[in-house]
């Protein structure tokens, strides 16, 4: 579904993301960890093609990355959520429905409305959401065209513990679907109950990927009592 290659990003001479590859298959759901600074979410820009790549190839459902194709397969949900001052939630939706054709929308976005206890916040205009309803928004639109691949870069921040249980629900609701998701996060307990793999990086490298359960096996023998702790190990600086 998702294979990255080779990536590098530079900004002058240093390297925020430095020669990275890995490959993500349908219906994975994958932590992308580090502290910050690590280069997640430049990495994730880079994938969505927010940012320009210095070297590397990005390949999502067999196409480049910036080709239509590849757009089509594909929601991004930002760390900072972007809503529009003046649309309404319910006209945000409408807008979404609209640019990716989504026949019938209005049901769907009843639902995840509804979901996200937004329903009652349907005309309200953007500019009067607090930060946790955009990011609930942001969520919305997202999950609206029904995507086979999901970029989520720090989901949880800004949500409240309702919201936060019903992202992880839908992630596992998501991935019994078949979608491919891909969560960065510098907290590991917030993806450590969804997700079958980590990735780590660590001053734009990765440093390890690996399924849970291995990770949890590792920590074992390395008589570690927490992945959380393993992740501070293996990110401190030496």
């Amino acid at each position: 579904m998702l294979t990255v290659s080779h990536l590098i990003k530079k900004y002058g001479k240093q390297n925020a993301v430095d020669d990275i590859s890995f490959h993500l298959d349908g219906g994975e759901v994958v932590g992308l960890l580090g502290p910050n600074g690590a280069g997640k979410s430049t990495t994730m820009k880079c994938i969505v093609g927010l940012l320009r790549k210095t070297s590397g190839e990005i390949t999502i459902g067999g196409h480049d990355h910036l080709s239509v194709e590849a757009k089509r397969f594909f929601s991004y949900i930002p760390e900072t959520p972007y809503v529009y001052d003046l649309l309404t939630v319910q006209e945000h939706m409408q807008f979404i429905a609209q640019a990716y054709g989504v026949k019938d929308w209005k049901g769907r976005a009843k639902e995840l409305l509804e979901l996200f206890e937004l329903d009652d916040k349907a005309n309200k205009l953007g500019r009067d959401l607090s930060k946790g309803m955009r990011q609930k928004v942001s969520i919305c639109c997202a999950l609206l065209p029904d995507p086979q691949l999901l970029f989520f870069d720090e989901p949880m921040i800004g949500l409240d513990p309702k919201a936060i249980k019903n992202t992880k629900q839908i992630f596992k609701n998501l991935k019994e679907a078949g979608k491919t998701i891909l969560v960065s996060t510098h907290l590991i307990d917030s993806v450590e109950t969804i997700a079958d793999r980590i990735m780590i990086l660590k001053d734009g490298s990765i440093i390890g990927n690996d399924t849970i359960a291995n990770l949890k096996h590792q920590a074992a023998q390395s008589e570690i009592s927490s992945l959380e702790d393993l992740f501070l190990e293996m990110t401190k600086d030496a």
